[in-house]
């Protein structure tokens, strides 16, 4: 039986511009489905941030159905690390069919692994000389270009590193 994997990674700016967004498969051609369910996520971002104490670690955002779950964490200066997890994991190669049921329950520590994993490597591309995260934010007042001039984050080393995280966490895994 499968376990819970990573379906996609996504890293939002703090103008809830997305920065970069990594998908997993077996959801490698769902973009446009996976951007809806993270900018879902943003209004729940919000919810939480009017909060008085309010933590890094958001924990578990919302379960979008009985396969998906959302998690989210906020660093210091308001980029916002969006998980999904695909509960039941991918099928069984040598069963041909999928697990039988979800674990008994995601912990939200059991994804803070892969949120510290995620956050140092956004600190590692924050310290590269060579990168720009200028080029990332919107120009305040014309809001409709500004969003679409937005440059993804195409760092190697980071887009590497966030492949890993994805391909390699696992409930309760070091990472």
């Amino acid at each position: 039986m499968s376990g819970p994997k990573i379906a996609c990674i996504g890293v939002i700016g703090k103008a809830d511009n997305p920065l970069h967004i990594s998908l997993f498969p077996p959801y490698s051609d769902s973009t446009i489905e996976f951007s809806f369910l993270l900018n879902s996520c943003l209004d729940i971002f919000d919810i939480r941030c009017k909060q008085t104490s309010i933590d890094q670690d958001l924990g578990l955002l919302h379960a979008i159905d009985e396969r998906l779950a959302a998690y989210g964490w906020l660093t210091t200066t308001g980029v916002k690390l969006l998980i999904i997890v695909d509960l039941f994991g991918q099928e069984e190669a040598s069963a041909g069919k999928q697990a039988g049921a979800a674990i008994n329950g995601l912990r939200d520590s059991d994804v803070k692994p892969a949120f510290r994993a995620l956050q140092s490597a956004y600190i590692q591309l924050l310290q590269n000389p060579f990168y720009s995260p200028d080029d990332h934010v919107p120009i305040p007042g014309n809001t409709a270009s500004s969003l679409s001039a937005c440059q993804p984050i195409s760092n190697l080393k980071f887009v590497a590193d966030v492949k890993r995280i994805g391909d390699s966490w696992a409930p309760g895994s070091s990472l």
